[in-house]
């Protein structure tokens, strides 16, 4: 099976051809023809981040949202800012343990607004979907309406991969989403989560927060042999942001143990596998 040379891709996931002898997938040829100037996208954020007066991160409690809150507060010194966590009914309590902590040590206001996000995990389940896409647009949407009820302007996200190749969008409304963590690696954030009191939550599956993600994760595997993770951590590795043996590590199967099954069929009311 051939494996692209660049990223993590392979035949299962990607399209991939030989390009001068190397076997590249289609996203890194592109990526080739046009790379992301990782500098420039920092200097953009950096000078985003200048102009930002009020904003709410979004706060799942998970070591990137933590990151993102830790370099808004300490780093860039914004001069209103709320941690806001949508708690969608299977956060692990751990997360929201971390979320609480790392909040007060830093002197953030903290709020957790909570839905059911039931009926997206429900469907993810039942038909060994991934769940994350359906989740975050919910999520973000969430956000946004609290984003203008309080009159903050931006909200600051932990996600490592800009918008192409902008570490910001313009939402509806006039609300700004900063990717903060754009063009950092992994490496850079374990540094700053070993200066916070971050405690790691063993959950299967590439998160820190979600009880939900293991259990999908394990049902998308089972039936397509592969990781519904693989685009997103293919990217980071193409970037340079991940190592290609931790992508490789994230990828595998997770072993979901059987307290979190019982839990989430429970919660979900499901009868899977």
């Amino acid at each position: 099976m051939l494996k692209c040379s660049l990223c993590v891709h392979d035949e299962r996931t990607a399209r991939i051809d030989i390009v001068d002898g190397k076997p590249l997938c289609r996203e890194c040829q592109v990526y080739l023809r046009h790379p992301i100037d990782g500098k420039a996208v920092r200097r953009e954020l950096e000078e985003l981040m200048e102009k930002v007066d009020r904003a709410i991160v979004a706060y799942s409690g998970g070591k990137d949202s933590v990151v993102a809150l830790y370099l808004s507060k300490e780093v860039y010194k914004v001069p209103e800012l709320e941690a806001v966590m949508i708690d969608h009914g299977l956060m692990a309590k751990e997360a929201i343990e971390n979320a609480e902590r790392i909040a007060e040590h830093l002197g953030v206001p903290f709020t957790i607004l909570r839905y059911d996000y039931s009926d997206i995990f429900r469907n993810a389940l039942l038909k060994a979907q991934s769940p994350c896409r359906a989740c975050s647009k919910r999520t973000m949407e969430k956000l946004r309406k609290y984003a203008l009820r309080k009159g903050y302007p931006y909200i600051i996200t932990g996600h490592e991969l800009p918008f192409g190749h902008h570490p910001y969008r313009l939402m509806s409304g006039g609300v700004t989403q900063v990717r903060l963590l754009s063009m950092m690696s992994e490496g850079e954030r374990f540094e700053i989560l070993r200066k916070l009191p971050f405690e790691f939550p063993e959950l299967p599956g590439y998160t820190t927060n979600c009880l939900v993600l293991g259990p999908a994760l394990q049902l998308y595997w089972d039936k397509h042999g592969h990781s519904f993770e693989q685009r997103r951590i293919a990217a980071l590795v193409r970037y340079g942001l991940m190592s290609r043996e931790r992508a490789e590590k994230e990828l595998e199967r997770p072993e979901v143990p059987e307290w979190q099954w019982n839990l989430v069929r429970k919660k979900l009311g499901v009868d899977t596998p």
